[in-house]
């Protein structure tokens, strides 16, 4: 039997659209960076995570995250020319975690989606083939796949992500109290926005410190 759904964080775009010195996912956020901040969220969802990024940002990565919950996809870095796309990155999580009873395709630059967020779509994929978060009639991240979709979702390739599959079969709307599904950061205005908005504490953030002492 597949065991629950895990959420895929999607952490290898090239972030072309933000200006500025370094990766936007490795940009300050109270304590920790944009990318710390949404894997804190999902630690704290309590369900499974696994995070395709690439060779750039690995270390940054596994300082949240066990080293066999990282997927290492190529990049324009590595000399592999174009970057393979959210399409590529999405079935390399989905083949990693091919036990799963579906996957949330989550990037890794929405620090706002609230664990509770998490937990409601992943439910609803016990009834529906998609799922995806809504926020006052806005569809937002995360989208969720159930497991019966292993077989498209794993050759998925190029910039389209899973806009076909999204296309093809119907669609459960999760109407969640959590406008953070509908932000996520693209330029450095998106950060000084999100910097405002974001619960943080000083000091290692709960969900880190509890990984560490594992």
């Amino acid at each position: 039997m597949p065991s629950a759904p895990v959420v895929i964080v999607l952490a290898a775009g090239a972030g072309s659209r933000f200006e500025g010195p370094g990766h936007k996912l490795t940009q300050a956020l109270g304590p920790t960076t944009v990318l710390g901040a949404t894997l804190q969220q999902v630690l704290a969802s309590s369900l499974r995570l696994v995070v395709v990024t690439t060779r750039d940002l690995r270390d940054m990565v596994k300082g949240w995250v066990a080293t066999q919950d990282v997927v290492v996809v190529p990049s324009g870095s590595d000399g592999a020319g174009e970057h393979l796309g959210m399409g590529y990155s999405i079935a390399a999580g989905v083949r990693a975690r091919g036990d799963a009873a579906g996957w949330l395709v989550m990037p890794g630059d929405m620090p706002l989606v609230r664990p509770t967020t998490l937990r409601a779509v992943a439910a609803a994929l016990a009834g529906h083939p998609v799922a995806y978060a809504q926020f006052q009639g806005q569809r937002g991240h995360p989208v969720a796949f159930s497991a019966e979709l292993y077989s498209e979702l794993a050759v998925l390739d190029g910039d389209q992500g899973a806009r076909r599959i999204l296309a093809r079969y119907p669609a459960a709307a999760v109407e969640v109290d959590d406008p953070g599904v509908l932000v996520d950061i693209d330029t450095r205005e998106d950060l000084l926005s999100v910097q405002t908005r974001l619960p943080v504490s000083g000091g290692v953030p709960a969900a880190q410190r509890q990984l560490r002492s594992l």
